[in-house]
């Protein structure tokens, strides 16, 4: 490959680099599985444990990523190979970025897919299709969905083309502008559903739900749930941070935007779990569905409640935008490489980037239908992907990042990066050689025992 001139681009601004991070971090596990764990762990007592768990894994990680990414000014792959070579450090260490772009590219090919799932359910709930269904013939709808590899494939691609279009207008024209218009469309859409649900006479319920605390449920298998989602709902391992950090100026102070960007990825979790659970309990449902939640159980609430067909609709665009602003960032590591590494231009690297993702979703789509049968390692291509990216690939990553800047970078040199003061950084070194490594090194031996 060929390395040319390249003039690294740089936010605009601190508030346009955090609407993207938060952007990245607020997906589909924000929407459903966070709000699920919560209520089903303990509520208020399952919060505290994850934000132990985010202040003490989580934010450490973060701001390594953001710091490796300033230092390097580039891919995650040459960010890693620069700064290990400058440090005198093993060139090993390079597989940290390209761990994190491998996983990134692996990730969004299915991500996409579900993605297009929420696209099809725009359009159901907005031709009423939901309306005066019973259980079985929404899950029939979802069943027929994936039965349909064309169906699937038409969606999927849509989804692809839609972030595509978003990361080939680069930083400012495209990442800053998404995250500008998404992201407080996405708390507009959030605090509408809300309200409406307040509306529902279960809110109390809902709330209670969420938020009661009950340490009795606090198990072993829960805390390390919390410890997992306090490490996957940040992003990290993936090299979207690093990326993200790579066009980051050096006024901006990594620990208060990072402290920023987690508490409104919680805050936007819980507000969705406040969105879904008082119209699950006032329409009687199960709100215990897992996934299941977002693509049959709530259709069929709201197929049989007043207003169902536009907050239905609603929902499901929400549901969009959190999935499309996390897979621009996704799809961002890879063509930024593609990019400087190439003599492709921006948009052709995001179309290739892109084109390559797609195609690989293509065994996606294909494992719920034609290829259901074909079962490696007794998964299907889907299963297969998501456990090597989540069990595997991204644990890994993480704790190479953490172990590097808190063991292998000068102290005095991530201070300065860092800009905090004695106490602050005293937690934040403690954090990141002790703490941080142990908890992901716990939920990688965990999950592979699961």
């Amino acid at each position: 490959m060929t390395n040319k001139p390249h003039s690294h681009a740089q936010w605009s601004s601190r508030i346009a680099f955090m609407l993207a991070a938060v952007g990245s971090s607020v997906g589909l596990g924000n929407i459903w599985k966070f709000p699920y764990m919560t209520g089903e762990s303990g509520g208020g007592a399952f919060v505290l444990v994850y934000l132990v768990c985010i202040l003490l894994i989580g934010l450490p990680i973060l701001m390594s990523e953001w710091l490796l990414g300033r230092l390097g000014q580039k891919n995650p792959i040459s960010t890693m190979n620069r700064i290990a070579g400058r440090l005198k450090r093993s060139r090993a260490w390079v597989l940290i970025g390209v761990g994190g772009i491998l996983a990134a590219w692996l990730i969004l090919s299915f991500y996409s897919v579900i993605g297009g799932w929420a696209l099809a359910y725009i359009r159901y709930s907005a031709t009423a299709t939901f309306t005066g269904l019973d259980g079985a013939s929404v899950g029939t709808l979802f069943s027929d969905l994936l039965a349909s590899p064309g169906t699937l494939l038409a969606w999927h691609s849509l989804f692809m083309v839609l972030t595509i279009a978003i990361v080939a207008g680069g930083v400012a024209g495209g990442l800053e502008r998404a995250s500008k218009i998404l992201m407080p469309a996405l708390v507009v859409l959030l605090a509408v559903l809300v309200g409406y649900a307040a509306t529902t006479g279960s809110f109390a319920e809902g709330f209670d739900y969420l938020f009661r605390p009950d340490f009795t449920r606090l198990t072993g298998d829960v805390i390390l749930a919390a410890m997992g989602h306090a490490f996957f709902t940040l992003s990290l391992g993936m090299g979207i941070m690093m990326a993200y950090g790579s066009y980051l100026s050096d006024d901006v102070n990594i620990g208060r935007t990072a402290m920023t960007v987690v508490i409104l990825d919680t805050v936007i979790a819980l507000a969705a779990g406040m969105a879904i659970f008082p119209i699950v309990f006032a329409n009687g449902m199960d709100p215990a569905s897992g996934p299941g939640l977002i693509f049959q159980t709530l259709p069929l609430a709201f197929g049989h409640m007043s207003g169902g067909v536009i907050f239905g609709t609603l929902f499901f665009v929400l549901l969009v935008f959190a999935a499309w602003t996390s897979a621009i960032s996704l799809l961002e590591p890879i063509v930024e490489w593609l990019e400087e590494k190439t003599p492709l231009n921006r948009l052709q690297s995001a179309l290739v980037a892109g084109a390559a993702t797609w195609l690989l979703g293509i065994a996606t789509v294909l494992s719920f239908n034609d290829w259901a049968a074909f079962m490696p390692f007794g998964m299907t291509i889907f299963d297969l992907l998501d456990y090597v990216t989540s069990k595997f690939m991204l644990p890994l990553t993480g704790l190479a990042t953490i172990v590097f800047v808190g063991w292998f970078m000068g102290r005095d040199e991530v201070r300065a990066q860092l800009n905090m003061s004695g106490l602050a950084f005293a937690w934040w070194r403690f954090s990141a050689r002790f703490v941080a490594p142990l908890g992901v090194a716990i939920v990688f031996v965990f999950g592979l025992l699961q």
